[in-house]
């Protein structure tokens, strides 16, 4: 699609409360985000480590006495000042799944079989959790591929019209998402999958966040909105390309390899690195990577990646944030990307300088997830004049 067609797209045919569901979801895929970081960086992702149960329980453990026979305990001793950290998030992630589902079928209620294979996908998901739960792996992840197929198939011969593309490809990420998220605690915490996962939250909530404004229908009109759109896309790439990082460092627990100092590292400007060790994505399944495995070399190799990405990541978004304030149009989306990517900054150097609080951690995290708000909201409101 070029930007001059999308520049005359009609506003979305959806269900009148398409856009209200859809904020909520918004709203919903942002704290899923925020806590899942939480539990991550607590070091709870471990805590229950049967999956979807928590030691067999729908909630958690309040008390270690309450698990005395599951196989999960022979894997981990219940924790229930993490458990609840771990399936809590689950529950919140699954409700947003819910939400999404429900998007899904309200933007292809017309479509014909849309219905159908929404519904039909959704069907063989929910058979294929309970024969994981019993044993029977390879039936169940033949349900959930034959179930992203044919989700896939509606994404490809829907258009977006009625959103129909969009809300179906978000449902098909989720149900990707809800994969990863089993294979984080079944493979402990493998660094690729953990990234992943994290990508693929930050993907679903973009979807959601271009659907609302979509659906909301509240263009920004600019004589140089092409050449903005283009400047934003380049922006949200190198953000996702620095997302990426950042989460393979937080996977490889490479956040304190230089220890505190910035922008020195190990007291040098540029101390030993091994980066063909710290970017090796698959080690095989089976080690427990919680705390990581890597040497401080390989580490530090991925926290200096991290760190200079971070300063193309700023230089385009400044450029972007000062072009905006130019545009009497934008000068308060320009202000809000500048504020937010200053702050980012910020909260970036005080992780290293004081070793990692968790408050700043998280802040750090949820960070991330405004900027790329910022930017997609942009990215779907922004429009040259009728």
């Amino acid at each position: 699609m070029t930007s001059n067609t999308y520049q005359t797209l009609p506003r979305p045919s959806v269900y009148r409360h398409f856009h209200r569901i859809a904020w909520l979801a918004v709203a919903l895929a942002a704290c899923v985000i925020v806590f899942g970081a939480f539990v991550r960086l607590s070091n709870a992702g471990l805590s229950c480590p049967d999956w979807p149960t928590c030691y067999g329980k729908v909630a958690w453990p309040t008390a270690a006495g309450q698990v005395v026979d599951h196989a999960a305990i022979a894997i981990r001793p219940v924790d229930p000042s993490k458990a609840w950290r771990e399936q809590f998030h689950r529950m919140i992630a699954g409700s947003l799944g819910v939400l999404v589902l429900i998007l899904a079928l309200l933007a292809t209620r017309k479509r014909p079989q849309g219905w159908l294979q929404v519904i039909g996908a959704s069907m063989a998901v929910a058979l294929a959790i309970p024969l994981y739960m019993r044993g029977l792996h390879g039936a169940a992840s033949g349900l959930a591929i034959g179930a992203e197929l044919l989700l896939l198939v509606g994404v490809l011969r829907w258009s977006n019209t009625d959103l129909s593309r969009a809300s179906t490809l978000t449902l098909a990420v989720i149900i990707f998402q809800a994969l990863l998220g089993m294979w984080t605690v079944t493979w402990l915490l493998k660094p690729i999958v953990v990234m992943a996962h994290l990508l693929g939250g930050l993907l679903t909530f973009s979807l959601l966040t271009w659907m609302a404004w979509r659906a909301t229908n509240l263009p920004i009109r600019i004589a140089d909105a092409p050449k903005l759109r283009i400047l934003l896309i380049i922006g949200i790439v190198l953000l996702a390309i620095q997302i990426a990082l950042g989460g393979w460092t937080s996977a490889n627990y490479a956040a304190l390899a230089c220890g505190p100092e910035y922008p020195k590292c190990a007291g040098a400007w540029w101390p030993v690195t091994d980066f063909r060790e710290g970017f090796v994505l698959w080690r095989g399944i089976g080690v427990d990577y919680e705390g990581g495995v890597l040497d401080n070399a390989a580490r530090i190799a991925i926290q200096q990646a991290h760190r200079l990405m971070a300063i193309l990541v700023f230089g385009h978004l400044l450029a972007v944030s000062l072009r905006m304030l130019r545009n009497p149009g934008l000068r308060g989306w320009g202000g809000l990307l500048l504020g937010l990517l200053l702050t980012q900054v910020g909260l970036g150097i005080a992780n290293v300088m004081l070793s990692l609080p968790l408050q700043v951690a998280v802040a750090h995290n949820a960070g991330a997830t405004a900027l790329l708000f910022v930017l997609v909201t942009l990215l779907a409101r922004v429009r040259a004049p009728d």
